[in-house]
C-alpha cells in the first residue's frame, strides 16, 4: 500500500530532528555514554508503552528476528555513525552516506524480496540521489575521504538491511515492542563502544535535555514510526524519505543551532519532495512479500492502526 502523507511527513520530520538533537548531545557529552543512555532510557520507555498498550509482542522465531532488526537499525547504524565521527569523518560526509538509504534499500529489496524497480521508482531514486547531492553541494568540497568512511557505509547497510528484514520477517508485529527489543539488545554494544572513547560530560544541563529529547523524539517516536511505516508501505518506499531528510535536518539545525543553510538545501528539499511523491507507487501486498520470501513472513489479512 502507499505511504500515507501524514505518516511520511511525521517520520521525515522526526528523523530530521534527530540530527540537530544529536549534535547538541555530542556537544555536551561524549558519544559513548550518550548512546548508552539513549538506548537504556529508550528501552525502558518503549517497554512500558508496550505493556500499557497491550501491543502484540514477538515470540519464538519472531523474537529472534526482532533482535536482529534492532541490532541492525539501532546498534549498527548509530555506532557506525558515531565511530566515523570519532575517527575524524566529517558529520556532513556521514549524513551524505546515510542519505543514500533509498538506493541501498531498493537494491536490497530487489535482491531479498524480489521487488521490481519500475521506471517510476527508478526516476524517483535518481531524483533522491540528486536531491541529496544538491543539498550537500558546497559542504563536501573540503571533506577528505579515507578508510574511516567505511564506518558510515556499515551504518548505511545496517539501516537499509534492517528495514528490509523488518518488512520480510515482522510484517504482523507491532512496532513498539520491536523497537523496545531492538534498543535493549543494542545496550551491550553501546557499552562496549563507550569503552573505546572518553566518558565525559561537558555541559550537564544540555546533556540531560538532549538525551531526553533523543529518547522521546528519535527513539520512542521516530524509530517506532519508521518501523511502523515500513510495516505498512515497505522498506523501499519509506527509504525515499531520505531524499528530504538531509535538507530537513539542515533547516531544523538552523532553527535550533543557528547554522544557516545555503540555497542548495532548499533546492534539495524541493527535488527530494518530488522524489518522495514519485516513490509513493503502490507496492506489492504484504502477503505477496511473504510468498516471495518463501513463506517466512506471517502476514495478517489486515493491518491495524498503531502508534
Amino acid at each position: 500500500m502507499k505511504l500515507e502523507p501524514r505518516l511520511a511527513v511525521t517520520v521525515a520530520f522526526l528523523y530530521s530532528l534527530g540530527y540537530p538533537i544529536g549534535a547538541l548531545g555530542v556537544e555536551a557529552m561524549a558519544p559513548g555514554p550518550l548512546l548508552v543512555g539513549r538506548f537504556v532510557l529508550s528501552g525502558l520507555a518503549l517497554a512500558v508503552i508496550a505493556v500499557v498498550t497491550g501491543a502484540r509482542r514477538p515470540r519464538g522465531v519472531q523474537l529472534r528476528d526482532a533482535v536482529v532488526v534492532g541490532l541492525l537499525t539501532q546498534a549498527v547504524q548509530f555506532i557506525g555513525c558515531y565511530e566515523a565521527m570519532r575517527l575524524g569523518v566529517s558529520p556532513v560526509l556521514v549524513a551524505l552516506v546515510i542519505a543514500m538509504n533509498p538506493l541501498a534499500t531498493a537494491v536490497l529489496a530487489a535482491a531479498l524480496l524480489g521487488e521490481r524497480i519500475s521506471r517510476r521508482r527508478a526516476v524517483a531514486l535518481v531524483l533522491a540521489v540528486v536531491a541529496v547531492v544538491v543539498a550537500f553541494t558546497g559542504r563536501v568540497a573540503d571533506v577528505g575521504i579515507d578508510a574511516a568512511v567505511l564506518a558510515p557505509v556499515v551504518a548505511l547497510v545496517g539501516l537499509s538491511l534492517g528495514g528490509v528484514l523488518q518488512q520480510r520477517r515482522l510484517a504482523d508485529v507491532d512496532a513498539v515492542p520491536v523497537s523496545a527489543i531492538g534498543v535493549t539488545a543494542s545496550v551491550p554494544f553501546a557499552v562496549l563502544f563507550s569503552l573505546f572513547g572518553p566518558v565525559e560530560v561537558y555541559d550537564a544541563r544540555q546533556a540531560v535535555l538532549s538525551l531526553l529529547a533523543m529518547v522521546v523524539f528519535s527513539s520512542v517516536l521516530g524509530m517506532t514510526l519508521y518501523l511502523q511505516a515500513v510495516r505498512r508501505a515497505g522498506a523501499a518506499q519509506v527509504s525515499m524519505l531520505f531524499a528530504v531528510i538531509p535538507s530537513g535536518a539542515a533547516l531544523l539545525t538552523w532553527a535550533l543551532m543557528g547554522t544557516r543553510p545555503d540555497l542548495g538545501v532548499v533546492v534539495g528539499l524541493v527535488i527530494g519532495a518530488v522524489a518522495c511523491v514519485l516513490g509513493r507507487e503502490r507496492g506489492r501486498s504484504a502477503a505477496a512479500v511473504g510468498d516471495a520470501a518463501g513463506g517466512d513472513a506471517a502476514v495478517p489479512t489486515a493491518v491495524g492502526t498503531r502508534v
